[in-house]
């Protein structure tokens, strides 16, 4: 099956009389909420433990074994701080936040671009959020 633009999915599912159909003919091409595959893809390339990696992403091993395990399904910001954590590309973390139905990082929202500048340039979250803070964004944590 050829890739479809969002547009073409979008008219496609304007014209569409059934539901039903539309879901059926286009489920491959559908978002997958399941962002977990893709984090543990990530972290077996790290040489990190989980300890320090709850730590670089500002949250507690509890909450981090609990998304891992797939029990705990992180929001964007809180996904933001395990890409940072796992000093993910920015392509990495566009990809996540895609899987996970998110709303990629935007150079035009003030907030997203200081985001994704710390993101290429791997700077550590407490930096990213001290810049938030100094620029009155909110911060991820």
């Amino acid at each position: 099956m050829p890739d479809k633009t969002t547009s073409d999915l979008r008219q496609e599912l304007m014209e569409e009389n059934s539901i039903d159909t539309y879901l059926q003919g286009n489920a491959a091409l559908f978002v997958n909420q399941d962002v977990v595959v893709l984090l543990t893809e990530l972290y077996e390339q790290k040489h990190l433990t989980k300890a320090a990696l709850a730590r670089q992403a500002g949250m507690s091993e509890v909450y981090l074994h609990q998304v891992f395990a797939g029990r705990r399904n992180p929001s964007r910001d809180r996904l933001l701080c395990l890409c940072i954590g796992l000093e993910a590309t920015v392509e990495e973390t566009q990809q996540l936040l895609r899987q996970a139905g998110y709303a990629q990082l935007y150079p035009r929202v003030r907030r997203d671009a200081i985001i994704l500048h710390a993101i290429a340039h791997q700077k550590p979250l407490p930096l990213v959020n001290d810049k938030l803070y100094e620029e009155n964004e909110k911060t991820l944590f």
